[in-house]
């Protein structure tokens, strides 16, 4: 026994000049060499003597690999196992390594974040570690890698957001971390826009990398990673951001700012306001609980009462027709059936008393619009990401102004900002200017306040029920605080029909009679001309509203509204209401229904097996472009086809809708029928010709015709839903003038005899639901910036 242990003793005695000359080897070696000495270390890398050699190669590695520009090849292959070491100085060494490579180049970047080992061992350590030292190595080292889009996706394929966001949820920190914000480098804030200001946290560095990586890597994910992020996980992050936004968004209306100089016990971040909302904005967009929907019915009954005849009556006799009052009496609603009573409630309003008005707008963010084409809510956000999260913008979110009573003009309580507003310059409010509402409200100005459906989930499930009932995507929702004995919008016409709710006080409405049948479009500068609205004011109808009566105005029907100064033995009273906009848009006017009806039946029909394209198959693809313009210009003169499609609303149960559901199949009969004879390839010509002289797009009022395939994009002719180019169309048909009308008049009339409306409603509603489905992402992230209920 004695004789053994000497021998043991021996031969340690023997192997410690190899490590010795080892590691003296080591002082002076290139990265080929290094690597040698690694991989024999690793090799025997349960013995301690060679962990002290790894971890010695790894710190001479890391000046050593970039200075000499060697290749990383051999390096690379051993960070796997390196990774997942044991030993926490290895797992760190070699995560600074990673960091390193990532930042030297470009390439080297993308080679590290595609080697799908390194990048899986990286965020095991991320998992595993709860050393203080490992978790920031590693943290870093995914940040290094995350300055590239390609190692960002290498870092989502491999679950390192999870990892991430459990890390920063595990570590110890405060419960809501204190903020502050500052300028950047230079001192300056990018176009005065606070959204671009960093944010520094008064808390541990290690929470702080973690925020930042999380945050990094949210912003990077497509709508598909986002719903693949454990539901638990997602809520209880979005909670925590949630909370540290409100802080922020408190800070932004203070202006509470400092330098980079002036950082001192704050630990700064690379995160920016901007970056922050925006993974706010995307951890909602999937949430089902943010803009929920009432019942259709709840909504119906709460607007029309108890009866079902009274809404039928609507909609047959007033509906996009006239006016109509509905008495809170003659609904007889309890409080509980009452949709707008938690949202009065909250409010909190006493008479004449506008102190609830800055409680409610310093806890609004900026709601910048959507294209009403727009699908894709995340290229919504690449548009807007570098102001989201802003404060209120005057004119966009905001008005505050006045009528004044003998010009009958609108004056404007922030003049300059309106005036900077048409130079496109945004006009942040501050904590100040928020103060200065209730100033001009006492002054005799009315606030209002746009986009109420993005900031209470009350309004917004409320404006998603109204719009199922009408069959449309979404529906606006603006508010109005009124004092007494004012006005505030002058005598106006709405290129969409409301519903004026009377949440408080007393207005009185007066209501003229339209001066046509042709209902203006949304947007459209042909609407409604000056002339017509002032020859509309010989008739007209007083309303009184008082709390809570309903009053519908249908589209390019005159009105205005003003509270007054009461009675003998009445004291005036201030007026706050809420209108809900039912703005209908191309795609779901019936001229929509017509377009999508030529599309369908273009699809069914048989396509040309040959590869050769003759012109007699051209001309086919030109009548049915032709026929689309020749619809338009129906669409332009008769008045049915301006008016809402209401195929996909859900008004009414199956066995009690018959009435209205004949009344669509009617309609349909008539716009096929003016298709039939109203529909001419000469007219539809000229507006090609006239199109071209202008180098305008004749199509580009029905290019969101592209939206009926079932990814949203054009895919060739052969797909119908196509568009040629005029430069190509118009020669086309002059050079073959006689073919192309002959073949118009065919495509025409065998469209008009095919054609069924029961085809027509699956693709139809298809396209809808698209709609709906962006808006409601966008209407989620919109709540969960605002930090209102």
């Amino acid at each position: 026994m004695e004789r053994r242990e000497k021998k043991s003793e021996h031969r340690k005695r023997k192997r410690k000049p190899e490590n010795d000359k080892s590691l003296q080897l080591l002082q002076h070696a290139d990265a080929d060499t290094i690597f040698s000495l690694l991989l024999a270390a690793i090799h025997n890398s349960d013995t301690p003597s060679s962990l002290t050699l790894i971890k010695k190669c790894l710190i001479k590695l890391k000046p050593t690999l970039l200075s000499q520009n060697p290749n990383p090849n051999p390096i690379l292959s051993l960070l796997p196992f390196l990774l997942t070491s044991k030993s926490a100085e290895i797992v760190c060494y070699s995560a600074e390594i990673v960091g390193a490579l990532s930042l030297y180049s470009l390439e080297l970047n993308e080679q590290v974040g595609l080697d799908g080992e390194i990048v899986k061992s990286l965020v095991l350590a991320l998992g595993i570690w709860k050393k203080r030292r490992v978790l920031m190595a590693a943290c870093n080292a995914v940040l290094d890698m995350a300055t590239t889009p390609v190692a960002r996706q290498c870092l989502l394929r491999f679950f390192a957001l999870e990892s991430l966001m459990s890390g920063f949820l595990q570590v110890p920190k405060s419960s809501v971390m204190q903020v502050s914000l500052c300028t950047l480098d230079d001192g300056t804030v990018d176009d005065g826009n606070v959204a671009c200001l960093k944010i520094g946290f008064e808390d541990d560095e290690l929470p702080v990398l973690l925020l930042t990586a999380s945050i990094i890597l949210i912003n990077s994910c497509n709508i598909e990673l986002l719903g693949k992020i454990p539901r638990n996980l997602s809520e209880t992050f979005f909670s925590f951001l949630k909370n540290l936004w409100a802080e922020v968004h408190n800070q932004i209306l203070l202006a509470n700012t400092m330098k980079s100089s002036q950082e001192g016990q704050f630990v700064m971040s690379n995160i920016r306001v901007n970056n922050l909302a925006e993974s706010i904005f995307r951890l909602s967009i999937n949430g089902s609980e943010i803009a929920t929907t009432l019942p259709v019915e709840v909504v119906k009954r709460s607007i029309f009462g108890l009866t079902k005849s009274s809404f039928e009556n609507f909609m047959l006799s007033h509906w996009e027709v006239s006016p109509f009052l509905i008495r809170k009496l003659s609904r007889a609603l309890n409080e509980k059936d009452d949709v707008f009573s938690s949202f009065i409630k909250s409010l909190g309003l006493i008479e004449t008393d506008p102190s609830f008005l800055s409680s409610i707008l310093r806890n609004c963010v900026s709601c910048f619009p959507i294209a009403s084409d727009e699908l894709d809510v995340l290229s919504f956000l690449k548009e807007v990401r570098n102001v989201l999260g802003c404060p209120i913008i005057y004119q966009q979110d905001i008005r505050v102004l006045r009528t004044e009573r003998k010009t009958k003009r609108e004056v404007h309580f922030f003049q300059e900002s309106l005036d900077s507003c048409r130079k496109k310059d945004f006009q942040f409010f501050n904590i100040d200017d928020l103060l200065k509402c209730e100033e001009a409200y006492k002054e005799g100005y009315t606030v209002a306040l746009r986009g109420m459906e993005f900031r209470f989930k009350c309004i917004a499930a409320i404006a998603n029920g109204l719009a199922s009932i009408f069959g449309q995507p979404s529906v606006g929702v603006n508010m109005y605080l009124t004092p007494p004995n004012s006005q505030g919008l002058a005598r106006h016409v709405d290129d969409h029909c409301v519903f004026v709710f009377q949440l408080f006080g007393t207005k009185q409405w007066t209501v003229f009679s339209r001066p046509n049948v042709q209902l203006p479009r949304l947007y459209s500068p042909d609407s409604l001309h000056d002339a017509e609205v002032e020859n509309s004011v010989t008739e007209c109808r007083k309303i009184l509203l008082r709390e809570g009566d309903i009053l519908y105005i249908p589209r390019g029907v005159l009105h205005e509204a003003c509270t007054e100064n009461g009675g003998p033995n009445e004291s005036a009273a201030c007026s706050l209401h809420l209108t809900l906009g039912i703005e209908v848009e191309p795609p779901f006017e019936w001229e929509g229904f017509a377009h999508v009806s030529l599309c369908c039946w273009n699809q069914r029909q048989p396509q040309d097996a040959s590869s050769s394209e003759s012109v007699l198959e051209f001309l086919d693809v030109i009548s049915v472009n032709l026929l689309h313009v020749a619809i338009g210009l129906i669409g332009d003169s008769d008045p049915t086809f301006r008016k809402a499609c209401l195929v996909g609303a859900m008004s009414l149960p199956s066995d009690t809708s018959n009435m209205l559901d004949q009344n669509q199949k009617t309609i349909f009969s008539h716009l096929i029928n003016k298709i039939d004879t109203e529909s001419w390839f000469l007219d539809a010509l000229r507006i090609i010709e006239v199109a071209m002289q202008k180098n305008e797009d004749p199509f580009q009022r029905i290019r969101w015709l592209r939206l009926l395939s079932a990814d949203g994009e054009t895919t060739g002719h052969d797909s119908n839903f196509s568009f040629m180019e005029a430069s190509k169309l118009f020669p086309l048909c002059v050079e073959h003038k006689d073919k192309a009308e002959e073949a118009f008049m065919h495509v025409k009339s065998r469209f008009c005899d095919e054609v069924l409306f029961v085809d027509v409603l699956d693709r139809y509603k298809l396209l809808l639901n698209k709609y709906r489905k962006a808006r409601k992402q966008y209407m989620n992230g919109m709540i969960s910036l605002q930090c209102t209920s």
